[in-house]
C-alpha cells in the first residue's frame, strides 16, 4: 500500500543520521518498526551501533533484526532518536502515543542530541488534535483523572473535551502499557494552544505523561510514494 511505501521512504531516509559508533533512540510504531529492520540490515552489513528500545515491543523486533541494545541506565546521552508521530505540525510540535509507549518515548527523546522524526506525508497537520491526545495516567483515581484531563481540554480551548479510557480484546480491558499504567485518550478535535495545554496537563495529580512533544523534534521526515521531504527547523 502506499502508506506503507511512504513509511518505508521516511524511515530509509532517517539512515543518513546514524552514524558509527552512536547511541540511537529506537521509536515505536509501525514506521519506527520499518526503521529498526533497516537499521538491523546496517548493522548486519557492518554498522556499530546500541539501541535504546522505548517500549518492550520494539526491543523484541531489535532483537530478532540484530540490532545490539544498551539499557538507557548505562547511558548518559543518546546520540540521535528515531521515533515516528501520530501528528506534527510546522512548528515541529508533535502528537506521540497511538502505540501506547509516550512516557518511554519522552523520555529518550528529551535525553537525546538529535530527535529525529519520521512519518507518512499525511502525519504532517497545520494544526494539532485531530488525533486523540494519549495521556498516560496511574490506575489509581483514573476516573477522577479522566474529568481533570475533560477540564484542561476545555478550559484551554480545544473544540473537543471528550476522553475515554483505552481500552482492547474481545473483553474491553484497559490496556496497560510498559510502566504499568492506562492511557486516556483525550478526543481534543482542534488544540489551538499546544504549550498552555500541556502544561495544565502536566499540573493534574494522576497524570503521569502525556503525548504532547514540544520543542524535542530537530528534523522531520515525511515519506511520500516516491521518496522523501527532509525538514529541518
Amino acid at each position: 500500500m502506499s502508506t506503507d511505501i511512504a513509511k518505508f521512504n521516511a524511515a530509509q531516509a532517517a539512515l543518513a543520521y546514524i552514524k558509527d559508533g552512536m547511541v540511537v533512540g529506537l521509536g515505536t510504531g509501525s514506521t519506527s518498526a520499518y526503521f529498526v529492520r533497516l537499521l538491523g540490515d546496517k548493522v548486519r552489513q557492518g554498522l556499530r551501533v546500541k539501541g535504546v528500545p522505548t517500549s518492550e515491543a520494539t526491543r523484541n523486533l531489535a532483537e530478532q533484526v540484530g540490532v545490539p541494545l544498551i539499557e538507557i541506565s548505562q547511558v548518559s546521552a543518546i546520540d540521535v532518536d528515531v521515533d515516528g508521530a501520530d501528528e506534527v505540525d510546522p512548528q515541529f510540535r508533535l502528537i506521540k502515543g497511538g502505540g501506547g509507549a509516550l512516557l518511554r518515548e519522552k523520555i529518550v527523546a528529551a535525553a537525546s542530541k538529535q530527535m529525529v522524526v519520521i512519518a507518512d506525508e499525511g502525519k504532517w497537520v497545520e494544526t494539532l488534535g485531530a488525533f486523540p491526545l494519549p495521556v498516560e495516567v496511574t490506575r489509581f483515581g483514573f476516573a477522577l483523572t479522566s474529568e481533570r484531563i475533560h477540564e484542561a481540554l476545555a478550559a484551554t480551548g480545544c473544540e473537543g473535551a471528550e476522553v475515554s479510557l483505552r481500552v482492547a480484546g474481545k473483553a474491553n480491558e484497559p490496556v496497560i502499557t510498559d510502566g504499568g499504567n492506562y492511557i486516556i485518550d483525550a478526543h481534543a478535535k482542534r488544540i489551538p494552544d499546544a504549550d498552555a495545554l500541556g502544561a495544565a496537563l502536566k499540573n493534574i495529580a494522576g497524570v503521569v505523561e502525556h503525548g504532547l512533544f514540544l520543542n524535542l523534534a530537530h528534523v522531520v521526515i515525511l515519506g511520500k510514494a516516491k521518496g522523501a521531504d527532509v525538514k529541518t527547523l
